[in-house]
């Protein structure tokens, strides 16, 4: 399954393949393996060959990313990015990202991501109420998960 992520303009700005885990009637979640050098980000390394279990939803403003260390196989944490709701065919999934994240770690520290990124984009209203929903959902989510520490 290929992973297409867009801008707003409908641009494919990154795209990579991944395995089909499951499907249901709102979501869609596959396994991927980061493919980028090594690198530091937040309180972790995401490290190339990490893998990551991605839930795109039909009908949510978000997806969420489970990331896994490579060498010991131990949850790092969870990168949600605020998007569209994904579109979903048959080889593919896409999603227009939206530019603010939530990375929540495995301790369940939650910090959000990008806020400026988001501004330059000049969203209209109705699209931020969205983008805030979509946020304060997922906050509520992991608020709720009491993520292991």
């Amino acid at each position: 399954m290929k992973i297409l992520k867009k801008n707003l303009a409908d641009e494919v700005t990154w795209q990579y393949d991944s395995e089909v885990l499951r499907r249901d009637d709102n979501s869609i979640t596959v396994e991927a393996f980061f493919n980028r050098e090594d690198m530091p980000f937040q309180e972790i390394v995401l490290k190339r060959n990490d893998r990551f279990v991605e839930t795109f939803y039909f009908d949510k403003w978000y997806n969420i990313f489970e990331i896994y260390d490579r060498d010991d196989g131990k949850l790092k944490g969870w990168y949600c990015n605020i998007t569209k709701p994904a579109i979903i065919e048959v080889d593919s999934v896409s999603y227009v990202d939206l530019a603010l994240d939530l990375w929540v770690s495995a301790n369940g520290k939650q910090t959000i991501l990008d806020e400026d990124e988001m501004e330059e984009l000049k969203l209209g209203e109705v699209l931020k109420e969205k983008v805030y929903a979509g946020l304060y959902e997922l906050q509520t989510f992991f608020n709720q998960k009491n993520p292991l520490p």
